[in-house]
């Protein structure tokens, strides 16, 4: 039996009605009508988390596994205010999130009433779209429940992903659920890809007349990469192709641009004379400033909703397209296309970088817990994914995995990252996902182990210095007398109380023989979750990045 509310009828029949087969969904009396009829929908998997701002960022792993839209659904009130982070992420990182929040009637906003507050566009400018159901009385208003609905869901898939906005203002009574069926409801398609294909085949004829073109690769989802797979292995082959692992699915050794470019004999022989760029933000920021300094003839920024985004301060045209079309034809392309100099120039500063990260040997450290973890993880064949926080964590996976990192780099938050783990190791229970993190990120996230998804497939590789270790590496940030004691956040604590309060499996280490024998009991951990805390020191972890960093220099 479904919730006698016409308008949250209308809305549960159409999420279904649109494929919609993925909810998290957080406890509140205003919302219990929503989540009522999300639970009883067999259609729909509901997964219960009371922390908002930790269900909308596992709704965000969820929608990262599956690659389709997955509903968050709250409560009135500030409720709808803790999913902002997540919302602002999954904008600039294209993933679909649905926000449903319950609201109270209009009438009561702004009256002193519990929990009201101004709902609608409370997410913009976040979300591609914004809708405010009201509670329909006659034919016509059905009728615009029915298309704001349907519009909100296809904005939500169409030209890329993105997240909406649908706002439910819902009177009591609230609990009688005597509907027996859900209504069927108009469903509204749309076309939901636009490649300019003429502008694309442009984009081909440039690259084929150019002397020194680079394609340069931002964030992208895993599923859209796994599908040119084969198409980017040929590109690599006749074009300067840099990804950092937040788009590589090759499982080959990660690019290491920012040593390349230390390394590389001649700066000025790497400069582009095009540059196309797609996809997401890229870790590396040394990479993003030599970019900015080069002078390319022409700069392409591939993007599928056709947004402006002159991240390399030179770009010269716009090219509305999906990046996995976009590929596919520069591959079909440049079959016959001929490798230039620049091309091997690139291709020698890259593989002389990666041949001295690989002799390096830190000394103990994060660097070599990192290092560590992943050459021993190259040794287990089991499916599995890889999700890294920010800040140190993620530069730290780009220098060392071989395998695609999930980071939620849209907005390069630190709130979220383990509660992204929690919900893809929710939703996907055929992986094991390990999940390598900071202090500081973990701590701030603790909520995320304090839900009932919690399954035995979540592996977390916490790196603890006491601190933003970050900060240690920021030159200049030193002059500061308050960098370690406010900047730096030390709180001095450990996950070993957290893991047993969650019932969470627990390693630990603190020199370079613990860690060995560690990662191996870690590592082989199969039928749980499990934790191992790394304690290193923040000034050693830098100082294992510039030791690495000066030795490249003296082989210029």
């Amino acid at each position: 039996m479904f919730s006698n509310k016409e308008n949250v009828n209308i809305l549960t029949a159409l999420l279904v009605q649109h494929g919609i087969t993925q909810a998290v969904v957080c406890p509140g009396s205003r919302n219990s009508p929503l989540v009522h009829n999300l639970c009883e929908c067999k259609e729909i998997k509901c997964y219960p988390v009371t922390d908002e701002r930790s269900a909308a960022f596992f709704a965000l792993g969820v929608a990262m596994s599956t690659h389709s839209p997955v509903v968050i659904c709250v409560t009135s009130g500030s409720a709808l205010l803790n999913v902002a982070p997540a919302v602002a992420e999954a904008y600039y990182q294209n993933l679909p999130l649905i926000v449903v929040s319950a609201d109270r009637p209009q009438q009561w906003i702004g009256q002193s009433d519990g929990q009201t507050m101004q709902q609608a566009n409370a997410l913009a400018p976040f979300v591609r779209k914004s809708v405010h159901l009201i509670e329909p009385k006659t034919k016509e208003e059905h009728w615009y429940c029915n298309r704001l609905v349907n519009e909100v869901l296809i904005e939500c898939k169409r030209f890329a992903y993105a997240p909406v906005h649908i706002n439910v203002p819902i009177s009591e009574p609230l609990f009688d659920y005597d509907v027996a069926t859900l209504p069927i409801e108009r469903h509204i398609s749309a076309t939901s890809v636009c490649n300019d294909n003429a502008a694309v085949a442009d984009v081909v004829a440039m690259v084929r007349q150019a002397q020194r073109p680079l394609l340069i690769i931002g964030q992208e989802a895993w599923s859209d990469m796994v599908e040119v797979k084969a198409e980017l292995g040929r590109l690599r082959q006749r074009i300067v192709v840099i990804q950092d692992k937040l788009s590589d699915v090759t499982d080959a050794a990660p690019q290491l641009v920012d040593a390349a470019i230390t390394i590389a004999e001649d700066t000025e022989a790497l400069r582009p004379d095009l540059i196309i760029y797609m996809g997401g933000t890229l870790v590396s920021k040394q990479c993003k400033q030599f970019l900015r300094s080069c002078t390319p003839t022409h700069s392409i920024l591939i993007d599928p909703r056709g947004d402006i985004r002159d991240t390399f301060t030179n770009l010269t045209a716009v090219v509305q397209c999906q990046s996995d079309a976009f590929i596919k034809a520069l591959a079909s392309g440049l079959e016959d296309f001929t490798t230039s100099k620049f091309y091997h120039d690139w291709q020698k500063a890259l593989n002389d970088a990666t041949t001295s990260a690989q002799m390096y040997v830190p000394t103990y450290s994060q660097m070599l817990a990192i290092k560590r973890f992943h050459t021993l993880l190259q040794q287990n064949n089991d499916a599995k994914a890889l999700v890294y926080g920010n800040s140190s964590a993620v530069r730290l996976g780009n220098f060392c995995s071989s395998d695609y990192i999930f980071v939620n780099r849209g907005v390069n938050g630190i709130e979220g990252t383990l509660s992204t783990a929690v919900g893809m190791a929710a939703a996907n229970k055929d992986k094991r996902v390990f999940c390598v993190i900071g202090d500081l990120s973990f701590f701030y996230d603790q909520n995320a182990l304090w839900n009932s998804n919690l399954g035995d497939n979540l592996s977390i590789l916490l790196l603890n210095n006491s601190g933003g270790g970050i900060f240690q590496q920021l030159s200049g940030l030193e002059k500061s007398a308050h960098r370690a004691a406010i900047m730096g956040a030390g709180a001095g604590v450990t996950a070993e109380g957290v893991c047993q309060t969650h019932k969470i499996g627990y390693f630990s280490a603190t020199n370079s023989e613990e860690l060995e024998s560690s990662l191996a009991a870690f590592l082989n951990v199969k039928n749980s979750s499990v934790l191992l805390e790394v304690f290193t020191d923040s000034e050693k972890d830098a100082k294992a990045w510039s030791t690495f960093y000066k030795q490249l220099e003296k082989k210029q």
